[in-house]
């Protein structure tokens, strides 16, 4: 089952414009199904973290996932849904290639009334040789409310 495009939109907007960082770092959003959601971080110069290396930082990388996994669990469940991240685990594997795109490949495997659990991992261009891996524990907030909100608004 596919989602509607006005659905993919809406998501494609939220993660790479909405939110700042993601925007700064050129975070896209390439696919989601009901099998989770895959990220793309283009290489990008200012994101190189050695430049004797020419691979981007681990900071990026790290950002990239967590924000694939934060976006997996809405379309999990299939609605919006406040979330923060609780816990990210990142196995580092590898550096990316030089001058290359980083893939992330996240899906929520598991949802409580209370916390959702991902699995994530990260490539550049080959699923099968995988560059980290990842797994988190997400806060799921009643609908309307939001952390540091005092009033329970949205």
């Amino acid at each position: 089952m596919s989602f509607p495009r006005a659905v993919v939109e809406q998501v494609e907007h939220h993660f790479a414009d909405r939110v700042p960082h993601n925007r700064a770092l050129g975070l896209r959003l390439v696919s989601m199904d009901e099998g989770g959601v895959v990220s793309e971080l283009p290489y990008d110069e200012k994101l190189v973290g050695n430049p004797d290396e020419g691979v981007i930082h681990g900071g990026a990388i790290s950002t990239q996932i967590d924000a694939t996994c934060g976006m997996a669990i809405p379309v999990m469940m299939r609605k919006p849904i406040p979330i923060a991240t609780l816990d990210l685990r990142i196995d580092y594997l590898k550096p990316a290639p030089p001058g290359a795109s980083v893939m992330c490949r996240a899906t929520c495997y598991k949802t409580t009334t209370n916390v959702a659990f991902v699995r994530a991992s990260a490539d550049a261009g080959d699923p099968a040789d995988p560059i980290a891996s990842a797994a988190g524990t997400f806060i799921i907030f009643p609908t309307g409310t939001l952390p540091g909100d005092g009033e329970g608004k949205a």
